[in-house]
């Protein structure tokens, strides 16, 4: 991915800010503009359209997610710390507010709504995610550390429906702490 200017990354660092708070229909470029301090028209320098500026930060995000699969490979021994790293990744970021949602997650929500290309984005951000969540669980099954009773595919489906949907629901109680309550066993269970 090219880099962008600090005033690109501002843009986006707002726009994923506005869509964790409203989602895709809930911000405008005058929004972006009022909280960055610029021009709609630098906005449009940037990122012509909404649906480029959103393609773009999907992207972003989807790229960071891979590299923090990477890092994780190569910090977590194996594949159950691997998968806990993961959680505990989100659920620091849901009590810190750091980022308190899946942007990607959010943006699933309403793809009847979204532009076409943007949902395409979408879609690749959870393919990503499940093919890797695939391989940890994979592995952890040829290497005797998981019992599976599905699939690792559907076992890794499940595992992502969970988190996000703990992440649902932590918002829908405000309580972070829900989040920790309801994915505390995922990893139990796949040792039973």
């Amino acid at each position: 991915m090219t880099n962008l200017s600090s005033t690109a990354d501002d843009i986006l660092a707002c726009a994923r800010s506005l869509i964790i708070s409203g989602g895709y229909n809930g911000f405008s470029y005058a929004d972006i503009a009022a909280v960055v301090g610029i021009r709609k028209a630098s906005i449009h320098h940037h990122f012509p359209s909404k649906v480029d500026l959103v393609r773009v930060l999907v992207n972003r995000y989807r790229e960071d997610a891979r590299a923090g699969f990477v890092a994780l490979e190569r910090t977590a021994p194996g594949p159950r710390e691997q998968l806990a790293s993961y959680v505990g990744y989100w659920e620091r970021c849901l009590m810190d507010a750091s980022a308190p949602f899946c942007v990607c997650a959010l943006l699933a929500s309403e793809l009847p709504a979204l532009p076409a290309e943007v949902a395409a984005e979408v879609r690749y951000h959870f393919e990503t995610l499940s093919a890797w969540l695939t391989s940890a669980f994979d592995r952890g099954a040829k290497s005797g550390v998981f019992q599976l009773a599905n699939t690792p595919q559907v076992e890794a489906e499940t595992f992502m429906a969970t988190v996000h949907g703990a992440m649902l629901s932590a918002r829908a109680y405000d309580d972070p702490k829900v989040f920790g309550l309801i994915t505390a066993s995922l990893l139990d269970k796949l040792s039973d």
